[in-house]
């Protein structure tokens, strides 16, 4: 199935450690950016509840939200990480996966992780040349995640990503549209 809406180049990856920030990123992101809503450690209830304002945000921001996780949460255009209806987003940390998430039906895969981050810690970093021969030939768009900001973005362009994604980019500094 062929996404209604243009994939996003840049997307904001939510989780519990973001606290109130989350709310100052999703400000932070141009418009027609992607949100892939994550927020697992949440209790059903809290996290429905959050992600309806978060909804109601992306709404008013023309920003595409995908909800990762089994649980519907409401009004999503798609899925990250299974199969569904709408706009399907892959996680992706080695060619199997990417082959495995392109057999399912994604529409985009988020690469990662691409250079050393907090979400990881301790996590080998795929770097450039690993980044690169990844995702060589791969038949889908690639976002690529993991210490990402518009300056890396930039200098992983000649690989040809589609985008990038973050979190701490969106959070602590002015991220630019790179």
């Amino acid at each position: 199935m062929r996404p209604r809406h243009p994939l996003p180049q840049h997307w904001l990856m939510t989780d519990e450690r973001m606290g109130d920030l989350l709310w100052t990123a999703l400000e932070r992101l141009p418009r027609g950016s992607g949100v892939v809503f994550r927020h697992y450690g949440l209790a059903p209830a809290a996290r429905r509840a959050l992600f309806a304002k978060v909804a109601k945000v992306s709404r008013r921001r023309g920003l595409l939200l995908v909800r990762a996780g089994a649980a519907r949460l409401g009004r999503e255009a798609g899925v990250h990480g299974q199969r569904g209806r709408g706009l399907r987003t892959w996680p992706v940390h080695s060619r199997r996966e990417a082959i495995a998430g392109i057999r399912a039906g994604a529409n985009l895969l988020f690469v990662s992780p691409a250079f050393a981050t907090r979400s990881h810690p301790g996590a080998r970093a795929l770097g450039r040349v690993r980044l690169g021969l990844l995702i060589r030939g791969l038949p889908v768009p690639v976002i690529a995640l993991g210490g990402m900001d518009s300056r890396r973005a930039a200098s992983l362009q000649p690989l040809g990503i589609h985008g990038w994604a973050a979190i701490d980019a969106w959070m602590h500094r002015p991220a630019t549209n790179g």
